[in-house]
């Protein structure tokens, strides 16, 4: 019996790329570059060590038979899991769920409050309390997108839940997938876009999910799962989350789909549902990016698009999801119009920020820079800085005439706080430019975009 998976493990293949199951590497390496076996442990740096010893691990690796894990409950169950998944709750810093208790209460009695949730799991009195839901606006929008916030009890057992099965369904995700993956970020997937719009890959298939996570069918979603997992209390968990109330000001209801943006489960249980249509779409021979639930399918020609759209409009139709009637299309990214993907405009060979996302900028600056503001010069400038680097960094790959007017309707901004203060009203304009000139913001520390995109460029040159 090998551990875990409570079954002999088949006999090693000799093909060393059977090792590259958990490296997430936007290349295959050649078999030479392929670790030994016996760096199992560094292949899986990310999987939770309290539920995945190296023994599951090469399990997991050579695979089990059937492909379908037993035994997991007991993994799940680990005094050290839940400890590790309270530590992740802990560090989101999130607000509390239905029950009102903080991350900081619970922490208070944590050996009291994590013993307490493993003997109600283990008895099988555990059962998940709703959800709390609230609306959050959407960047750039005047439109709100609906948040599920979990009690942190809830929480903690969701992550236990997922320290066991991620690395099951990790080992088999389609390589072109990015969203909510260990090792993965927006970044991997926009550098993915941007290499095959190099190669001539100019024709896109721009598509959306309609209400993506709040539409997912759960008994289509259980059965991915018990094609990987036959642990029936494992799996009878993830359809309890899957079940749990919700909670919206006054109104109360159980949902018969879904699954709530804003639990921890969710990412794993989304990737899970589209990883198919992932695979099918590579079979076909077309090129998909995807992150979560947002994606793009590039291809050389109109036809080879239209051919794309087709067997996305076939699969999601049979998934039991609908593409956005008036957001899905197929596009020619070498002509104007061009298509948004992961917060960047593609277009014409060029990139640049999208409008919602240079709004969310403007958004959050305004409000730190509003003529009423009492702070000093430098206090303010001090507040707006770091948004300035976050989304320099992220959109620093952007067409170099991006930056120049951020910079200056930044200054702008403060121009019209300083204007205020000297007694005169509206935006700063004409003379202000004299009285207060760049180079004061700069000598006051303001940071500059098109200062750090050049920095940037002469880093790349060396």
């Amino acid at each position: 019996m090998q551990e875990g998976g409570c079954v002999k493990p088949k006999t090693m293949e000799a093909d060393p790329l059977k090792f590259q199951v958990g490296i997430n590497t936007r290349e295959r390496p050649t078999p030479e570059s392929v670790p030994a076996p016996n760096g199992v442990r560094e292949r899986w740096a990310w999987a939770e060590p309290s539920a995945w010893s190296e023994r599951m691990l090469t399990t997991l690796e050579e695979g089990v038979k059937g492909g379908r894990w037993y035994c997991l409950w007991d993994k799940v169950l680990k005094p050290e899991n839940a400890q590790a998944s309270f530590t992740k709750v802990k560090a989101k810093k999130g607000k509390p769920g239905v029950d009102h208790v903080t991350v900081e209460q619970f922490e208070e009695r944590r050996e009291e409050n994590l013993d307490q949730l493993i003997r109600q799991m283990r008895e099988g009195s555990y059962r998940p309390s709703p959800v709390k839901r609230v609306e959050i606006p959407k960047p750039g929008s005047a439109k709100k997108r609906p948040l599920g916030i979990p009690t942190v009890r809830d929480r903690v057992a969701q992550g236990m839940v997922k320290h066991v099965l991620e690395p099951i369904f990790e080992r088999d995700f389609a390589e072109y997938s990015y969203g909510f993956r260990p090792g993965r970020s927006c970044k991997d997937a926009l550098r993915r876009v941007q290499s095959l719009l190099d190669a001539g890959y100019n024709w896109v298939v721009d598509a959306d999910i309609q209400g993506y996570f709040d539409s997912i069918p759960h008994d289509r979603l259980m059965e991915r799962m018990k094609a990987k997992v036959t642990d029936g209390k494992v799996l009878g968990l993830v359809e309890a989350f899957l079940n749990q109330g919700i909670l919206e000001g006054l109104k109360h209801w159980t949902p018969e789909k879904g699954t709530p943006q804003g639990a921890v489960l969710s990412p794993l249980l989304a990737n899970a549902y589209l990883d198919p249509l992932d695979h099918r779409m590579a079979e076909s021979g077309f090129q998909m990016v995807r992150y979560a639930d947002d994606f793009v399918v590039l291809c050389k020609s109109e036809e080879q698009a239209r051919s794309a759209l087709a067997i996305l409009q076939e699969w999601t139709d049979q998934a039991g999801l609908q593409l956005h009637p008036e957001k899905t299309r197929t596009v020619d990214a070498t002509q104007k119009g061009g298509f948004d993907f992961l917060g960047y405009h593609f277009e014409r060979g060029m990139k640049w920020p999208r409008k919602k996302s240079l709004a969310k900028l403007k958004d959050g600056i305004r409000a730190e820079t509003k003529r009423c503001n009492g702070h000093s010069l430098d206090a303010i400038i001090a507040s707006i800085n770091p948004r300035l680097r976050g989304w320099f960094e992220y959109f620093k790959h952007s067409h170099k005439t991006t930056f120049r007017p951020i910079d200056q309707w930044t200054r702008m901004r403060l121009r019209s706080i300083l204007r205020k203060r000297a007694g005169r009203r509206g935006r700063g304009r004409g003379e202000d430019h004299k009285r207060w000139p760049n180079a004061f913001f700069a000598k006051h520390g303001l940071y500059s975009l098109e200062t750090a995109r050049a920095l940037a460029g002469q880093s790349a040159r060396r």
